[in-house]
């Protein structure tokens, strides 16, 4: 093959895995992702709370027997993002597998799994939310999210959310914006990595 060919397949791959990368991301990042891990993936402190739930033992320290484990908040934080990112992976993986090899390209495996590690990893370090308040303070975007938040509205009574609340991470905030920007431009890191990969590993049919 020669380096102008070489070229415009290594471009064309990357194109097409920065395309599914984007295409799938926000059903990964959103519709599969479970409701309970998305509210509490960015849960930190070492205050206990109830394994099953979430919810802080200073509310309720009379449970016990499999309802009574607890953990600390961090380490519940830990176990819900890294639910989220399993199955955005495997979304990922599937959804990358099928649209290669219905036009006949085969991704080495090696390449696949980098590619994903690399998405994988990052998004659970931005999904626990302080890492990526740090980053925003670092690029100058702390005004930015102190400005841009929403008000959710009250649930009422038995709700857990009984009276309105300011949420500054959830949808149309600008952490949320923030959050979703960089889990694109990774993305097509991801995808350069990917194709530089299965390029350097020679037959791809």
């Amino acid at each position: 093959m020669t380096d102008r060919l070489r070229a415009i397949e290594g471009l064309a791959l990357v194109a097409a895995l920065t395309a599914v990368f984007d295409g799938v991301h926000a059903l990964g990042d959103q519709f599969v992702q479970n409701s309970h891990d998305a509210m509490t993936k960015g849960m930190h402190g070492s205050h206990l709370v109830y394994k099953n739930d979430g919810s802080p033992v200073e509310e309720n320290p009379w449970r016990h027997g499999k309802e009574g484990r607890t953990c600390t908040a961090s380490a519940y934080g830990r176990r819900s993002v890294s639910r989220h990112v399993a199955s955005y992976s495997a979304v990922q993986l599937a959804s990358t597998l099928a649209v290669t090899r219905t036009l006949g390209y085969r991704v080495p495996a090696s390449a696949l799994l980098t590619g994903a590690a690399i998405n994988a990893i990052t998004h659970g370090i931005l999904d626990r939310r302080e890492p990526l308040l740090w980053l925003a303070e670092k690029t100058g975007k702390s005004g930015y999210i102190k400005y841009a938040t929403v008000v959710r509205k009250a649930g009422g009574e038995s709700t857990e959310y009984p009276k309105a609340i300011q949420d500054v991470s959830g949808p149309g905030t600008a952490l949320m914006e923030l959050d979703q920007a960089a889990h694109r431009a990774i993305g097509v890191a991801a995808a350069m990595v990917t194709a530089w990969i299965t390029l350097r590993k020679g037959d791809r049919r």
